[in-house]
Parts: structure tokens; sequence; C-alpha cells
């Protein structure tokens, strides 16, 4: 791999444009989203015909909440200016577990009902049981298999990129992709040492990290994320900085990488080079970092391809897939992106479709960019995955003018 560009950074400027409707609703929503996930699901299991005796119907109410009043005060200590690590663990996990109470709550409670009443199953208050029984079963069976998974090691996820424009010397090109590996409250020192061992059975030319690497600062989480200078590649290892470094000290990120043995790539590029061709492997910042205040951390799109032969293709590491307009307008042929996490709690998938122009897997945007979204190697908050695997990446890079059928 060779150096050939710096980091450039400049600060924009520009006025403000008066804050839409949309964003004024916005900020009454951590206020009322609460109230939604506790309510309902206390309404629906307690309250619509089930007739429970008095200690049942209200000690449920109770519990209820108890869960409303106690998640934003364990969220608001584990991750405000105290940064309990166990408050964090009791309000993330709350917040997971009454997410899929309230998503379950409001399909059962709506859907199951109707069937029931359309079978003509019991009376009223037999059917209201029936979905409440239903909803609580099927939710614990959800956060129990939901656990499982998010502190499982990732699946390793393989296949075939054809790049037009690669150079039949770097066809086969291995890279290896993980991102989104939140290391924090709870510690996972030893998967993070497991995750290593399974990209070192990769024998990846190329290993890179899109950010997101952990909640906390480097100082905090250094021991969870040690494991990751153990990583090999037979050409080199890069990382670019995704949002949650700029809750944590991104900098102090940059640096740990760097000690590391990594290469941040903090809009620049280097170059891969194998077999007499070229690969450009750029990376840009996280496209908050300029919000962050911090000196030099922008997303510079042209700062990282400043130098390169635009006829060489390009494989850029941009934290968000959001970043791919720019990606394709520049002619960049491969981006790899985390940060959706693949949705992490189903239906929350929809949501960040409505932030994200992809949500998991390959994509291709304009008449020549590709964008490989990953589904995250951790986990975010609550510790649940459903129906949102995470993964670790193998892409074999293919070029058109090496046969296929070899």
């Amino acid at each position: 791999m060779t150096d050939t560009s710096e980091t450039r950074s400049t600060d924009g400027a520009g006025g403000r444009a008066a804050p839409s409707l949309l964003h004024r609703v916005m900020r009454y929503i951590p206020l009322i989203a609460p109230v939604l996930l506790w309510a309902l699901p206390c309404w629906v299991l307690l309250h619509t015909g089930q007739d429970w005796p008095g200690s049942v119907a209200w000690g449920g109410t109770a519990l209820f909440v108890l869960g409303l009043i106690g998640m934003p005060v364990a969220m608001t200590r584990g991750h405000g200016r105290r940064q309990q690590d166990r408050a964090a663990v009791v309000g993330d996990t709350l917040l997971g577990g009454i997410w899929i109470l309230f998503t379950w709550s409001v399909l059962l409670g709506v859907l199951l009902r109707l069937a029931l009443f359309a079978a003509d199953v019991g009376d009223g208050q037999t059917r209201a049981r029936i979905v409440t029984w239903a909803v609580l079963g099927v939710s614990a069976v959800l956060l129990a298999w939901g656990y499982v998974e998010a502190r499982r090691v990732p699946r390793v996820r393989r296949l075939d990129v054809r790049l037009p424009r690669l150079g039949a010397g770097l066809d086969g090109t291995r890279v290896v992709l993980i991102t989104d590996t939140h290391y924090g409250p709870l510690d996972r020192a030893g998967w993070s040492a497991r995750v290593c061992e399974t990209v070192n059975s990769l024998e990846a030319d190329l290993v890179c990290h899109t950010g997101d690497i952990a909640d906390g600062t480097a100082e905090r989480r250094r021991a969870q994320a040690a494991p990751l200078g153990t990583v090999r590649a037979t050409r080199a290892r890069v990382y670019v900085t995704g949002n949650h470094e700029y809750y944590s000290e991104a900098q102090g990120w940059v640096d740990l990488m760097d000690e590391l043995g990594w290469e941040p790539l903090r809009n620049r590029h280097v170059l891969l080079e194998r077999g007499g061709d070229t690969l450009v492997v750029a990376g840009v910042d996280d496209v908050t970092a300029e919000s962050s205040g911090l000196a030099g951390h922008r997303a510079h799109l042209a700062g990282a391809l400043d130098g390169a032969a635009p006829a060489l293709p390009v494989l850029l590491l941009a934290h968000q897939p959001a970043f791919v307009d720019r990606a394709a307008a520049a002619g960049v042929d491969l981006q790899l992106s985390g940060h959706t996490h693949g949705g992490q709690i189903w239906p929350f998938h929809y949501l960040v479709r409505l932030d994200q122009p992809a949500l998991a897997g390959l994509s291709r945007h304009g008449s020549r960019t590709l964008l490989y979204t990953s589904r995250g190697t951790g986990f975010w908050g609550p510790p649940f995955r459903v129906f949102a695997p995470s993964e670790i990446t193998l892409l074999v890079l293919r070029s058109p003018a090496v046969s296929t059928s070899r």
C-alpha cells in the first residue's frame, strides 16, 4: 500500500435555514415516544377486556409505570454526563424489551384479535386473554433469540463484486469489512477477540473498519478494542470514523487505531497495487464530523481523491450509506458502509429507510457506483438483534478482464 495524500480541512460557511415543521415536531419525539412505548402495551395486555383480577391489572400497570420512569432515568445516567455502564445496560435493555413488546402488542393486538373474532373463538374476555398470552410468549421468544443473535460471533457473508474498471492483476482481491462494533457498557473483550480470529481466518488482502467502533472514549473501551491490533491483512488495514466516534472524543479513536496498526483514512487515500494494476482505497470522515467542532474533521471526498489518477478504480470507505450520492457524482466504483445495522430490531428498519438509501447488501447508484451496506458486526444499545443478523463481510473483487468461469 502506498500513501499518496494528506488530510485536508476547511471550515464551511453559510447561513442556517429556519427549522422545518418536521424538525420542530421531531424535537418532541423524545418526550412522546417513551409514553407511547409503555402505555400501548399496558393497555393492550391489561385493559382491553381481559377482566384480570385487580391485583394483576393494577400490579401490571404499576410495572409499566415503573418502566416508563426508570428507562429514561437509566439511559440518562448511562449515556449522559455520568456515563454509568450499569445504568446504560439497564436502560438499553428496557428500551429493546419495550420496543419488541410494543411491536407485537400492535400486530397481535389487532391482527390476532380480528382473526379470533372472525373464527368465532370464545367470548370477548377469552379472545383478549389469548392475545395477551400470545404477545407475551412471542416477545419472550424474540428477546431470548435476539439476545443470542446479538452476542454471537457474526456469520461470514461472502459475495463476489464485479468492478468493470478493475484490472486483471487485482482480480480475486479479498476485502473483509467489519463495522459498527460498538464496544460499550457490556464488556465484550472476549467477543472482540473471537471476531478478530474469524477475520484472520479469511486471509484478506485488505481489512476495512467503517466506523462506530465504540460507545465511549478510547480510554474507556481500550480493552475491548485491543484485539483489533491482532487483525492480519496482506496489504493493509484501513479505518474511517463513524458518527459515534464524534460522541466520544473522535481523535482519541483515530489515535488508538493508528497505534493498533490500522491506517485512519481521514479524507485521504492509499494505493493497493498487485499484478501491475492499482486500486485507489479512499476514506472520508463521517458526515457528522464537521458539526462536532473538532478541528480538521469533516467529510471531504475531493481531498480523499486528490492526486489519484482519474482512470483508476476507487474503493471508498464512508460510514453512512447516504454518502453514496456524493460518491456516485465523483465516479467512485464501490463504496463500503455500515451505520444501518440492518435495522437491528425489526421493524425499526422502516425508520432507517427514511434516513438512508440502503438498508443492507449490494445496491447500484448511478451508472457506475456500487454500494455495499453491512448490517454491522456488533450492536448498538439494546443487546438484541431481531430479523437483522450481524455480519462479517468478505467481498472478492472481480475484474471483467478475467473469465468468471475459472
